[in-house]
């Protein structure tokens, strides 16, 4: 049974985001609203809601300055941190659109997204960012205004054109400046231009209004309830609307305190230190805690033993416990008896791992294995997966905290209709969906069929309104056999061994399946030993034997799969796929174009000698 949680009538009667925000320093002056680390102090720094008010404030009052035309375009790049929220809402307060964008996607991407959006002015992080923005050969021509928020700029002749400044002295110039408040934008008014990832080809700016993201954050609250005394940890981009609604403006209609964490390396101690209740990631965070923690017992025969028990019968448990989870086994009096013993020893440790504190860990952006999930959920990890798309703000569905189903994405948000529409693709419709793509009627068209989104993904909807994401569309692959097959689904199979760090699977109108690996170096060292062989690159000749052990254990962990599914080659490697390399999305999606690039020579070679 979904359970419809209340919503307060006074965020229920809110239209924009400017209001929210107004609303919620107003209430809560005096709560703690953000903290971050000051590197300077090496220090944990709190700000109140007054705080964060009044420098919003600051911001609006140097951004009016600039006298630019409502609706202008701001470009935010910069890491998660106040900054970016006053940046965030300074352009809102004004009626202007922000352009959020991953702060460490290359140079070429920003140039592009600067040039497509017109934007009049750029909120970057350092004077060595920007040049490498300026020099990356698009033109520019609208930008008029670039503030860097590091202590210090030079001049250069290469800037005669855009106005380069500190954030220090763009405050301080204006203060002069008339304080004033400005009128609320209007609910259609665009409360953002977010471009997608771009897992193919050049990224699209979403257009989203003031109205589909309340609409959003009002059906996120009607599904989960936030406290004031819950504290988020903020680590996905910024740039990303998974964490900006999930993330960033959910706590605020909450009244609830976001902490930035430093850098996902420092995740792990910034979880202790900072105990969060909630945590809004993406699947491969999970799946890093999990195989880190599934490598360390491995060394221990009894540390695997005690572990797999903890698994089996914390899921069990779970299952017991909680309606629509379904399980064909009842727990003996011998695991009811195991398990206090194994709570203090293994998931008491993994809770710890996360803070002590969290109630509830939320996973989006892409598909969490059930694998995963059910560890999770078994071991007191209250993992809750959610489904959504930038274009819809983003969040479609998702799994309510106490009653979670690994298998499904959940039931759709309230206000949001789906329906299953041609080759089983999901498509909705809703207040939250976008206005369309920036400067692209045609790609907006494609996209809409009778006011109905397609999404791009497979899926199912069951009697009970769960919803089960079966695939993309385009990403099914079908081999020259005329084989179709899921990669996603092959993919999570093989990285359930955690000396796999990330797989990509291929083979479109290619004769059999292939992937391609990153392995640990401790998992490619022990398969050199293995193999009788001493060290050597991957994709050495000496290196076969141990190549066709790590193919043989892949095939042992896809063996459920139907043989054709199965892969028959594999190429391996030590360097992980990244934003920074261009393999993966802000949101460490797999940019299946770029990767197929980066192996072409490999992948010809695999195939030419099979």
């Amino acid at each position: 049974m979904l359970k419809i949680q209340a919503i307060s009538p006074e965020v229920q009667a809110l239209k924009t985001l400017p209001e929210l925000l107004q609303w919620r320093v107003q209430k809560t002056p005096g709560a703690d609203a953000y903290r971050q680390f000051d590197a300077q102090t090496a220090t944990w720094v709190t700000y109140s809601w007054a705080d964060a008010g009044r420098l919003v404030s600051q911001f609006s009052r140097a951004m009016a300055a600039m006298q630019f035309s409502k609706g202008a375009r701001i470009g935010i790049l910069l890491p998660n941190g106040l900054d970016t929220v006053c940046a965030d809402q300074a352009t809102l307060a004004l009626g202007h659109v922000p352009v959020p964008m991953h702060a460490l996607d290359n140079p070429e991407s920003i140039a592009f997204i600067l040039a497509d959006s017109a934007a009049s002015m750029l909120i970057a992080e350092s004077q060595k960012q920007w040049e490498a923005i300026r020099d990356a050969g698009y033109a520019l021509p609208d930008l008029q205004q670039v503030v860097i928020t590091a202590a210090s700029v030079s001049s250069s002749p290469a800037d005669a054109q855009t106005r380069i400044s500190t954030l220090a002295d763009w405050l301080k110039a204006a203060e002069q400046f008339p304080s004033t408040s400005w009128p609320f934008p209007d609910e259609e008014d665009l409360a953002g231009l977010v471009y997608t990832s771009g897992t193919t080809g050049k990224p699209k700016g979403v257009m989203l209004t003031h109205r589909n993201v309340m609409a959003n954050v009002k059906a996120v609250l009607l599904r989960v309830t936030p406290f004031e005394s819950d504290v988020f940890l903020s680590f996905l981009p910024l740039s990303h609307t998974f964490e900006r609604t999930a993330g960033y403006y959910t706590p605020i209609a909450g009244g609830c305190c976001v902490a930035f964490a430093r850098s996902v390396k420092d995740l792990p101690e910034d979880m202790r230190t900072m105990q969060p209740t909630i945590l809004v990631s993406v699947p491969r965070i999970y799946e890093r805690v999990l195989a880190k923690i599934e490598g360390d017992v491995s060394a221990s025969v009894l540390k695997s033993w005690l572990f797999r028990q903890a698994c089996s019968i914390g899921w069990k448990r779970y299952s017991q416990q909680h309606d629509g989870v379904q399980t064909s086994n009842r727990l003996s009096l011998t695991e009811r008896c195991l398990w206090p013993l194994l709570d203090k020893l293994i998931a008491g440790k993994l809770r710890t791992q996360f803070g002590g504190r969290l109630r509830l860990a939320v996973s989006g952006g892409a598909a969490l294995s059930q694998h995963v999930a059910q560890t999770f959920l078994g071991l007191g990890i209250p993992v809750a997966q959610g489904y959504g798309m930038t274009e819809t703000s983003p969040v479609i569905a998702a799994n309510i905290p106490l009653n979670t189903d690994p298998t499904s994405v959940g039931a759709a948000l309230e206000g949001v209709e789906v329906r299953i529409g041609d080759n089983k693709e999901l498509q909705v419709r809703g207040p939250s969906i976008m206005r369309g793509y920036w400067n692209r009627p045609e790609d907006t068209a494609k996209v809409f069929d009778d006011g109905w989104l397609k999404t791009g993904d497979q899926a199912a909807v069951e009697a009970s309104g769960r919803i089960r994401i079966l695939g993309r569309v385009k990403e099914i692959i079908v081999t020259s056999t005329g084989e179709k097959i899921a990669p996603v689904d092959l993919e999570q199979a093989i990285l359930a061994d955690a000396g796999y760090e990330q797989a990509y699977v291929f083979g479109d109108n290619r004769p059999f399946i292939a992937c391609s690996v990153v392995v640990t170096q401790a998992y490619w060292q022990q398969t050199l030993t293995k193999a009788g062989i001493g060290a050597c690159a991957t994709d050495s000749e000496e290196a076969s034997k141990a190549r066709a052990l790590i193919l043989k254990r892949i095939r042992e962990l896809t063996t459920s799969f139907p043989y054709y599914a199965q892969p028959r080659g594999v190429i391996v490697t030590l360097t992980p796929w990244s934003v920074e390399n261009s393999l993966l999305t802000p949101t460490l999606k797999l940019k299946r174009n770029n990767l197929a690039a980066h192996f072409a020579p490999q992948v010809e070679a695999l195939y030419k000698g099979r």
